[in-house]
């Protein structure tokens, strides 16, 4: 039996009973070996005792030798038993902890133990040793927790880690088993409970607080490229802060998880001590009276760079949860600084609006004329404008996290408008030598601009794009005004040709001579902008079309039959074919133009006045601004037309209008016209 212990310690003297409970280890039972595994060990013994050799004596013959025994090549392995003291050194932490709780279960789970039939009572140094070795136990468990952001994880030190978080697992058990123990119980011992899991959480506390205090405190240790060449001493102090946070909550993602069970939802843990920590020195920062470029950089992290590069990090998704943490700041400091920043950006962002339109404007009293690109005049205000208005948004919405709160930017944009307005009417009243290039020069700027409200039109409040609308409407009309008016102007005793006898009978020279002198004016406008010259036709077309309408509801003819009003219907066709195929071949864009006349046309060629009522109906249907005013002049033409027909034709448009309305109707025309006196129909 005792080679029966050797041979299964062979590492570790042998001990007696007396001595191995004089270190308070549970006493080793001896292992009985096999018949087999005796036999091998007696056999191995004998061979010792027939190695000796032997001189050679002579005429010595040596008796014949039985068979040799059979010895296996490779003997089966024997387990090494550790105890309590090798398994610590060799950092098996649950196998050194089973040891103790089986220790534990032997002095505490009944008052008397027998062992190998004798009767043996617990004495209060059994206790003390046990005590003493889970207090080592414990020892080597925070060391292991204590070191996890010590250096890059290895293997070896994420199994000590994982085999310490086991070991608090069982001796969590272990104290809810003696937490739940019936009444009347033996006595628990006096080191229970542990609370391993409360004193783990509390360790992570000191960890995350040193690992913020110690980077905090460090002043420019870290290579210039690593916090970006920051200017300020707190810029570099958060940056710090930051970076470390991200990496050890993405090292806890992806290596510390690991080691831990679900229930302990380590990530969600470490995440939430660094936030508050993290949290705790943001907010002393915010509230010492930062100056601009420090509040913004702190605003960037607390919006930007926190919530965007670190919790939302592809590693971190799915182990943590965002909402549960709020936000770095609180909702009053945080709308300090974002205040702060709004009225310096604002500030800034007016000021260099300002700057922009006072150099502009001076180029226009200086009397020199704009440069011209591909032939085209030009001016870079627009472009200048909004590039800076797209800058101090994005930069807004990256720094204050919030689209909502970067639009309070665009009021500065509405207020330049305005500015703007006002300069550019004032100098087209001085009628100087550069006007008209100028003028041209910003038409393109007001395009530019509106082209940029029109296409941001989801992004920007109702209230800030409908002034900005309207004011660019005005400058539209400030700006094509400058150019249609002269037109009109010498156009106007052309149109008071218009539909008069001499129209009638030689109508074709009248419009000829109206589209000629638009002509030659169009031929100033070869350095305007494409999109320009489209804007500018397009105007032009309205402008005449309601003029023609205008003319033709003086009711200075009167088409007493059939064969006139047939007449004057086929010249107003030509007349609507001549402007339509005109403004088209321009460039024009506004189509729908064409309509008007071939539908009025048609009311004053048809006769029968079943006929007339249901064009009337489909003329209002397509163009909902027209009244009866109107209908009424255009009736008036008609002078074989009864007062009945006319009643009859004005009743069914009041009780077919409200049934007339359409999605394709088009956009106002008739509103532009003015109708002259009310026709008062005869009786």
């Amino acid at each position: 039996m005792k080679f029966s212990v050797l041979h299964v310690l062979p590492r570790r003297p042998r001990k007696t009973k007396e001595e191995m409970g004089a270190v308070g280890h549970a006493p080793v039972a001896a292992t009985v070996l096999s018949p087999v595994m005796e036999d091998s060990a007696k056999t191995v013994h004998g061979r010792f005792r027939h190695k000796l050799k032997m001189p050679q004596i002579l005429g010595f013959v040596p008796s014949p030798r039985g068979p040799k025994p059979i010895v296996e090549s490779n003997p089966p392995q024997t387990e090494v038993v550790l105890d309590f003291m090798e398994n610590l050194k060799e950092n098996r932490l649950v196998e050194a902890c089973q040891q103790l709780l089986l220790r534990e279960d032997q002095l505490f789970g009944q008052e008397t133990m027998k062992i190998e039939g004798l009767v043996q009572v617990c004495n209060e140094d059994d206790k003390d040793t046990l005590q003493k070795d889970y207090e080592t136990l414990l020892l080597h468990l925070w060391m292991a927790v204590h070191t996890t952001f010590r250096s890059t994880p290895s293997r070896e030190h994420l199994e000590i880690l994982r085999s310490a978080v086991e070991t608090i697992t069982l001796l969590e058990e272990k104290d809810q088993q003696w937490e739940g123990r019936p009444e009347g119980s033996s006595e628990a011992p006096v080191w229970r409970p542990h609370q391993c899991r409360h004193t783990h959480d509390n360790l992570l506390e000191k960890i995350v607080d040193s690992q913020m205090r110690n980077v905090a405190v460090e002043e420019d240790n870290i290579s210039v490229s690593s916090v970006d060449n920051l200017s300020t001493s707190m810029k570099r102090e958060v940056c710090r802060m930051g970076k470390r946070l991200k990496e050890d909550v993405l090292r806890v993602a992806r290596d510390i998880r690991d080691c831990y069970p679900p229930d302990f939802d380590v990530c969600n843990l470490y995440v939430r001590l660094y936030h508050q920590k993290f949290s705790a020195r943001l907010t002393e920062l915010a509230r010492s009276g930062l100056d601009v470029d420090d509040c913004n950089y702190l605003l960037c992290w607390v919006n930007n760079y926190y919530p965007n590069d670190i919790l939302k990090h592809k590693d971190l998704e799915g182990h943590i949860n965002m909402e549960s943490l709020g936000t770095l700041l609180s909702e009053k400091d945080l709308t300090t600084l974002e205040e702060q920043y709004l009225l310096q950006k604002e500030s800034r962002v007016r000021t260099w609006f300002s700057n922009a339109l006072s150099k502009e404007e001076e180029g226009w009293l200086s009397g020199k004329s704009p440069e011209l690109i591909d032939g085209y005049c030009f001016c870079p205000l627009a472009i200048d404008i909004i590039q800076a208005v797209d800058g101090a948004m994005r930069e807004a919405r990256t720094i204050l996290g919030s689209e909502a709160k970067a639009q309070r930017i665009l009021c500065q944009l509405d207020s330049f408008l305005i500015s703007y307005k006002r300069s550019l009417e004032e100098f087209v009243k001085a009628r100087r030598e550069n006007t008209q290039a100028v003028v041209k020069a910003n038409l393109v700027n007001i395009e530019q601009f509106r082209d940029f409200i029109v296409g941001r039109e989801e992004s920007i409040p109702e209230e800030i794009r409908t002034s900005c609308m309207s004011t660019l409407a005005d400058l539209r009309d400030c700006g094509y005004g400058y150019f249609t008016s002269p037109i009109h102007e010498e156009l106007r005793v052309q149109y008071h040709r218009l539909w008069t006898q001499a129209w009638f009978t030689g109508g074709h020279m009248v419009l000829d001579e109206v589209l000629g002198t638009l002509d030659r004016h169009m031929q100033q406008f070869t350095d305007l902008k494409p999109i320009c010259v489209e804007e500018l036709l397009g105007r032009l077309h309205m402008e005449m079309m309601v003029e023609y309408v205008k003319r033709m509801m003086k009711r200075k003819m009167r088409l007493k039959d059939k064969e006139q009003q047939e007449a004057a219907a086929k010249l107003l066709a030509e007349d609507s074919s001549k402007l339509s195929t005109y403004f088209t071949e321009a460039g024009s864009k506004i189509c729908w133009l064409s309509e008007v006349l071939p539908k009025m046309a048609e009311v004053v060629r048809l006769q029968d006045p079943g006929s007339i009522q249901l064009e009337i109906v489909t003329l209002a249907r397509d163009f909902p601004d027209l009244s009866w005013r109107h209908i009424s002049a255009l009736l008036s033409l008609k002078a074989n037309l009864s007062t009945a027909d006319v009643r009859g034709i004005k009743e069914s448009l009041e009780v077919n209008r409200p049934s007339v309305s359409s999605s394709k109707s088009n956009p106002p025309f008739f509103s532009k016209v003015p109708a002259g006196k009310f026709w008062h129909m005869p009786s």
